[in-house]
């Protein structure tokens, strides 16, 4: 006994059995320090935070997983700690709270800290690189993926690791690091032909088509996009997912084909309610109320564009910055179709401020452009002036 107690020797199961009978406890409870039934309502407990992200309910799922973690029961059940942790930083991440969900993601893979087990650990590095690129911090969002995928002891490719490597791929556009992005993108497609695994293909086609958009190839984007799409549809996705992609494939459709304005709006507002009815991110409908602003602008819809442009400034609040600089810019427009020129003046002050703190992307870029025509529209020639400049220095002009 007093091996056992000091850490000197680790009893087998017919002692532990043993033991508990002459304690007259259970085995669990000697094993973890919860009862039996302690054990049942922890993992209710987890069950139902975990439903609750999946159903929406953000602000629900982040509650439950903070009272699971304030209960001193989960400090001895390593897997169910890490899984109410993991949980918790998702949820907060929903809420918009990244600095909360890069918190307990980092802490969970802290030196010293429990270890995770292979598919927890990639699972947590998808997260964080996620939140990390969300954020505006790329450098940390590729360091994340690049410590996994790339290195000394690179490890075979399976689903997840090709999940987290276009995470990855997706910060090495953000970042227009294009020369990279396109040899991992082959990279990536090739070893998802490789697995054959519907996972891993949609992941590899869905930043492929990514990529190849941003290099001018919007047919092929186009072609990527809907097989990912198709194949994420066909197998029962996570809803979260399914909505972005389609999201996605909407932003693609609607670019290589505006007169198609209609029927991607009709994309759009379906992957709308299916981030309202999932784990989606207030991100993620901020993003989505953007494109909904453009399609009504491209259907000459002003006042229904200012409408999306407003909900997107409401959700997005601080960040993500790109996504509230992008509202400013379809409300300002949107205000100088409706002939409101002071308000369309202040709404482009607004972005202009907030690209002017932003990360140098293409992006950025985009949107320098997007404020020098509207200020062009306005006949306002200096500021417009410098803003093309702005545009012209994001891509290094």
């Amino acid at each position: 006994m007093s091996l056992i107690e000091s850490g000197k020797r680790t009893p087998t199961a017919a002692v532990l059995e043993l033991l508990a009978a002459k304690l007259d406890c259970s085995l669990t409870y000697l094993i973890n320090g919860v009862t039996a039934e302690q054990m049942q309502e922890l993992e209710l407990g987890l069950r139902y935070a975990s439903l609750a992200l999946n159903n929406g309910e953000v602000t629900e799922a982040r509650r439950r997983y903070a009272e699971l973690l304030e209960d001193g029961s989960l400090a001895g059940l390593i897997s169910l700690r890490q899984e109410a942790e993991y949980g918790y930083a998702l949820a907060s991440e929903a809420c918009g709270d990244l600095d909360g969900a890069i918190s307990v993601l980092c802490r969970l893979r802290e030196p010293g800290s429990d270890p995770l087990p292979p598919d927890r650990s990639i699972a947590v590095a998808i997260a964080l690189s996620r939140c990390y690129r969300e954020s505006g911090d790329l450098a940390a969002a590729v360091r994340v993926g690049e410590e996994a995928i790339i290195g000394p002891a690179r490890p075979a490719w399976n689903d997840d690791l090709v999940e987290l490597g276009a995470t990855l791929l997706s910060a090495y556009e953000l970042r227009n690091d294009m020369l990279r992005a396109e040899q991992f993108a082959a990279e990536l497609l090739s070893a998802a032909e490789m697995l054959g695994t519907p996972r891993a293909t949609v992941a590899a086609c869905w930043n492929a088509a990514i990529v190849a958009e941003r290099t001018g190839r919007i047919t092929e984007a186009l072609a990527f996009g809907e097989r990912a799409l198709a194949i994420q549809s066909e197998n029962g996705a996570e809803p979260r997912n399914l909505a972005r992609l389609r999201l996605a494939v909407a932003v693609l459709r609607f670019r290589a084909s505006p007169a198609e304005a209609e029927a991607c709006r009709d994309l759009f507002l379906r992957g709308e309610r299916e981030l309202t009815e999932s784990s989606g991110s207030i991100a993620d409908r901020a993003r989505c109320a953007v494109e909904l602003a453009k399609v009504e602008m491209a259907l000459h819809n002003p006042d229904k564009a200012a409408g999306y442009a407003r909900r997107a400034n409401e959700l997005a609040q601080e960040r993500p910055r790109s996504v509230r600089a992008d509202a400013h810019l379809v409300l300002g427009n949107a205000l100088l179709s409706l002939g409101r020129t002071e308000e369309a003046a202040a709404e482009l002050v607004a972005a202009e401020d907030l690209l002017s703190t932003s990360p140098v992307t293409r992006k950025t870029a985009e949107g320098w452009l997007t404020a020098a025509t509207a200020l062009e529209r306005m006949e306002d020639g200096e500021a417009s002036v410098a803003a093309y400049q702005q545009a012209l220095a994001c891509v290094g002009l």
